[in-house]
């Protein structure tokens, strides 16, 4: 693969796990990140998330939820989703602190407003190499299902990438066919670093 992914999402745990998880496996060059202030996981109730700080091991949160409630947090598939988290890296990490990770080619979001912020950093960043890089939201419902749906286009929309020249060149056409083929509205926007 010659291009080099970014997945994000709010936590840096389900939807952009899944994708980084999906596309490992596949053999892309890929890393994920979250851009909220904490990473939220479900709790007892809406009001009782569960908060751990980005670099939290995902082991931690798996030990940690499992010692508080190791029904509940089985039964809504946290800990199966920490346990593929764990399989593909030690912790989440934060987008705005991934400068030491170099650029990226494309970035995929999973929610309009984590799209915004991605941009938006983006945008403030220096513009030293004036490399262009990808922004493509693809709105993704936060639960395991459609996690897992989500996933499985971003593959295929990687795919479409991996098999063009350049995608600078093609991107609407690209995007329009994605759209036409899985019946989604897909927003996008191109940067530089």
């Amino acid at each position: 693969m010659r291009l080099r992914y970014a997945m994000v999402c709010s936590s840096n745990q389900n939807r952009s796990m899944e994708a980084h998880f999906i596309l490992k496996r596949e053999g892309f060059d890929v890393c994920s990140y979250g851009t909220g202030t904490h990473v939220k996981l479900p709790g007892p109730s809406l009001r009782e998330p569960n908060v751990y700080e980005f670099g939290t091991p995902y082991k931690q949160m798996f030990d940690d939820l499992r010692r508080k409630d190791p029904e509940l947090y089985k039964r809504n598939g946290i800990l199966q989703m920490l346990k593929r988290n764990l399989a593909v890296k030690t912790a989440p990490q934060r987008w705005q602190e991934n400068g030491p990770d170099g650029h990226f080619d494309v970035v995929f979001t999973f929610e309009e407003k984590v799209f915004d912020m991605v941009v938006e950093d983006l945008h403030t960043r220096d513009h030293i190499l004036l490399k262009p890089v990808l922004v493509v939201n693809l709105e993704v419902k936060d639960n395991h299902d459609e996690a897992a749906v989500g996933a499985r286009q971003t593959l295929a929309l990687c795919q479409e990438l991996e098999a063009t020249d350049r995608w600078e060149d093609v991107i609407d056409d690209v995007i329009s066919t994605f759209e036409r083929q899985h019946r989604r509205k897909v927003v996008y926007a191109i940067s530089f670093y």
